[in-house]
């Protein structure tokens, strides 16, 4: 099974508040986006990587990366998140049976949590990293009263990286798209989940973690500075 992955890179970065592209905020010496690319890279079970650049900075993410992470492209993303997976799907070739899609806000990604998601794609046609809830799950209305509270158990965060059937996640897009619905999609697991097929969730751990603020930063640099 020829496997690409679609690292994500084209957010802006808003409520980081640097003034530049989140894939290219330092992190430990390196563009954050470059600690998963490693890792996809070197994954025996990836033979692509393609990476979704914000609009207008494919040459600035190119260069950002320079020599030391090889990827195979580096092309524009969209408006959406959804529409960047549709754009990197295009720009992986049509020899690949199999993709991932990874938020390069995980900087802490890892080999074992890859190798989990393909070969999760040997029994469904889609697979996610996810953690389960732990937190008590309260639901509320507009007016912030408690309605009720719902049972955790069968609860998971999804995190990324995704894994699915090529063609599959085509057709989920395409769908999507026909029905109006793609740009309000977070994850590419609901896609697949909208149309009726099976997603099964690979465990990972909480330190898989997203930069979205400053302290998620923070947390990240200490984190890679224990793995390291």
């Amino acid at each position: 099974m020829r496997v690409a992955a679609i690292a994500l890179a084209a957010g802006a970065g808003v409520r980081m508040g640097a003034g530049l592209p989140k894939a290219l905020i330092p992190l430990r010496g390196r563009p954050l986006l470059a600690w998963s690319l490693a890792e996809l890279a070197d994954a025996p079970a990836v033979d692509r990587v393609v990476v979704t650049a914000p609009p207008g900075q494919v040459r600035t993410i190119e260069m950002a990366l320079g020599a030391d992470i090889p990827v195979d492209r580096v092309v524009e993303g969209g408006a959406s998140r959804a529409r960047s997976v549709a754009l990197g799907l295009a720009a992986v070739g049509d020899d690949v049976d199999a993709v991932l899609v990874h938020d390069t806000a995980r900087p802490l990604l890892s080999q074992d949590l890859i190798r989990r998601v393909v070969e999760a794609l040997g029994e469904s046609e889609g697979a996610l990293a996810a953690t389960p809830l732990t937190d008590t799950l309260k639901r509320a209305g507009d007016d912030l009263v408690v309605a009720e509270t719902l049972d955790r158990s069968a609860h998971w965060l999804a995190q990324t990286p995704q894994g699915f059937v090529r063609d599959t996640l085509a057709a989920a897009i395409a769908r999507a798209e026909d029905e109006g619905r793609l740009d309000a999609a977070t994850d590419c697991a609901s896609l697949l989940e909208a149309i009726g097929i099976r997603v099964r969730v690979v465990p990972s751990q909480p330190t898989n973690m997203k930069v979205t603020t400053p302290i998620d930063l923070e947390i990240a640099d200490r984190l890679l500075a224990e793995r390291e």
